[in-house]
């Protein structure tokens, strides 16, 4: 692993951290806890927000609002105010599941992955909402993780954790896939759980590994470039502002003093603009 100077962004311990996505105009990171049902948010001030289901990923629509990923839905929610409507139901009737990893895509569309609450076996599935739209693009998956995008909007990344693989698949000049994923970086031979994604300026894919606290870069061609450990062994997903990155973690289950926290790194990368959704 290379060296980089990571510091503690902020020493919530969270039970599941997840979705990190830096809003641009707010100049402030955005993340969740979901297990704790809790949306966080840090820039010049600290917010949170409790509530009674659990919500994992969010994109920007707005200086004001989200479309924020529930267990049940999408939901435009108003940053000042606190408050939430639904957009769209997200498996509402299904109590196994809950959403997961989501981010929003360069054509404004936002791409939702959901998973059982106990991953249960091939019981998610990864859907895009674009422009009112909701439609499942890809089912049977244990626990959805991994989704990202080339800058250029032609590609999109994402994983079945449980298959330890990172699929690709190209896109249409809208968005949606244009074809079959395929498999881009196979982990099985070293053991490895990719979680959360982020793709940087330069096409290179970030990603965290679930039980060895690290991100891990790789090149467009999928080739390993170079990894970055943490002190917390269960990463979930990076984000981007500039250089500097955010990596989520995970407290359930790891005996450590520093897992649960989110941490800043500086890559020595430019990352993407986090993408503005479309509603």
């Amino acid at each position: 692993m290379t060296g980089a100077q990571v510091a503690v962004f902020d020493d919530q311990r969270c039970a599941l951290g997840e979705g990190p996505i830096w809003h641009p105009e707010r100049k402030a990171l955005f993340w969740f806890d979901i297990l704790g049902k809790t949306l966080f948010a840090k820039g010049e001030t600290r917010q949170a927000w409790q509530f009674d289901e659990y919500v994992s990923a969010a994109g920007w629509v707005d200086h004001d609002t989200l479309l924020m990923a529930s267990a049940t839905g999408l939901w435009r929610f108003d940053i000042t105010t606190g408050a939430r409507d639904l957009v769209v139901g997200l498996e509402a009737d299904n109590a196994v599941t809950r959403s997961n990893d989501g981010r929003a895509d360069p054509q404004g569309g936002f791409w939702i992955g959901t998973m059982g609450v106990g991953a249960e076996p091939h019981a998610g599935a990864i859907y895009r909402f674009y422009r009112g739209e909701l439609r499942q693009l890809f089912d049977r998956i244990t626990i959805s993780n991994a989704i990202c995008f080339a800058a250029d909007g032609r590609t999109a990344y994402f994983t079945d954790t449980f298959s330890q693989r990172i699929q690709r698949v190209a896109l249409d000049a809208d968005g949606w896939p244009a074809g079959a994923p395929e498999a881009f970086i196979d982990l099985r031979a070293d053991g490895l759980n990719p979680d959360g994604c982020v793709v940087d300026a330069g096409g290179n894919l970030w990603n965290a590994q679930w039980g060895v606290g690290r991100v891990a870069c790789y090149g467009a061609d999928g080739a390993f470039l170079r990894s970055i450990a943490l002190p917390a062994s269960q990463t979930t997903c990076p984000a981007f502002d500039g250089t500097r990155m955010f990596v989520t973690s995970a407290a359930q289950g790891a005996d450590e003093r520093q897992g649960g926290m989110t941490f800043e790194i500086e890559a020595g990368v430019m990352g993407q603009r986090e993408h503005q959704v479309i509603l």
